[in-house]
C-alpha cells in the first residue's frame, strides 16, 4: 500500500505555528510515501515564503514530493516578474519541472500546472495538457491507482464556488476518465470534499472522484471549515483505496481523522 499526504493551500506567509507543528507530528506518525503539494504554497510568491515552505517540507521527512504552483505562487505586484519569470521562486525551491510525476507499484501521480500568468485567480488546462496526461494514463498498468493533481477544482459542491472551477474542466474530466484516471485532487477553495463525478450525469465511462483539500496551515480558513489535509491510501493488489480527511482540532492541538471515504474495488477498471 502507498500512503499519500495531500497538503494544499498552506499559504506560507499566513501560516499558524501551532498548526504547522501539529502537521509535522502527523507526518512523522503516519510516515507517508508521497507528499502532494497542490498549490498556493505561499501567500505572495516571495523568496522568503518559499524558503519557509521548503523548510517545512524538509521537516515532514516524506521521501517523494509532488509540488505544483497555485495562483498565489505567481508574483502579484511585481509585474515584470509575473510576465517574464513567474515561476522563478517556485522552481528555485521545488525544481524546474512544474508538472512532476511519481510512480510506484500502487499508484501513478501526474501533476498539471493550471496557473497562468495572465489569470489572477482562475485556472486553466489546455488541450495539450489534457492529451499529455491522457496518453500517460493510457500507458499505465490497469491495476495502478491513477491520480491527477491540479490546483483549481474540476467540480464544486456549492453554487458560490462555481466561478472557481478550472477552465477546460469538462474536456479534461471526460478525457482523463476515458484514459483511466481514478482521482483528480485539488485545492484553491479551502473546502474539503470527495465528489463522485461519475454520478453527476456527465456520462463518464468509469468511476472518477474529485478530491478536494482544505487549507493545511493558513489562517485563511473558511468560517465553517478549519485547517485540514487529506490522507490517501491506495493498493493495487488487491485494488483498494481510501481517502481520509484529517482536521486540526485546537482543543487537542493535533490533526484528527474526521471522515473516511472508501473507494471500492468496483470503482476500478
Amino acid at each position: 500500500m502507498t500512503l499519500l499526504l495531500q497538503v494544499s493551500d498552506p499559504h506560507f506567509g499566513t501560516e499558524q505555528a501551532p498548526v504547522v507543528q501539529a502537521l509535522v507530528r502527523l507526518a512523522h506518525a503516519l510516515r507517508p510515501d508521497v507528499l502532494l503539494l497542490s498549490g498556493d504554497i505561499t501567500q505572495r510568491a516571495r523568496r522568503s515564503q518559499f524558503s519557509r515552505a521548503r523548510a517545512f517540507v524538509e521537516r515532514l521527512r516524506v521521501p517523494a514530493v509532488v509540488a505544483i504552483p497555485g495562483n498565489h505562487d505567481i508574483p502579484l505586484f511585481n509585474l515584470a516578474a509575473r510576465l517574464f519569470w513567474p515561476y522563478a521562486n517556485h522552481r528555485r525551491v521545488f525544481g524546474r519541472d512544474l508538472e512532476p510525476e511519481f510512480a510506484d507499484d500502487d499508484v501513478l501521480v501526474l501533476a498539471v500546472n493550471t496557473t497562468r500568468w495572465y489569470r489572477h485567480a482562475d485556472g486553466e488546462v489546455s488541450a495539450a495538457q489534457i492529451e499529455r496526461v491522457a496518453q500517460r494514463l493510457i500507458r499505465a498498468r490497469p491495476a495502478l491507482w491513477r491520480i491527477v493533481v491540479v490546483h483549481q477544482p474540476v467540480a464544486v459542491t456549492r453554487a458560490t464556488d462555481q466561478h472557481n472551477v478550472l477552465h477546460g474542466h469538462g474536456a479534461a474530466v471526460r478525457r482523463w476518465a476515458a484514459a483511466g484516471a481514478d482521482l483528480v485532487v485539488g485545492g484553491h477553495i479551502h473546502l474539503p470534499f470527495v465528489l463522485p463525478l461519475h454520478e453527476s450525469g456527465a456520462g463518464l465511462p468509469r468511476a472518477l472522484w474529485a478530491v478536494q483539500a482544505g487549507t493545511a496551515v493558513s489562517d485563511r480558513v473558511r468560517a465553517e471549515v478549519g485547517n485540514s489535509v487529506n490522507v490517501i491510501r491506495v493498493a493495487a493488489m488487491p485494488r483498494h483505496g481510501v481517502v481520509e480527511r484529517w482536521d486540526y482540532i485546537a482543543a487537542s492541538d493535533r490533526f484528527e481523522c474526521v471522515a473516511v471515504h472508501a473507494l471500492s474495488s468496483a470503482d476500478g477498471p
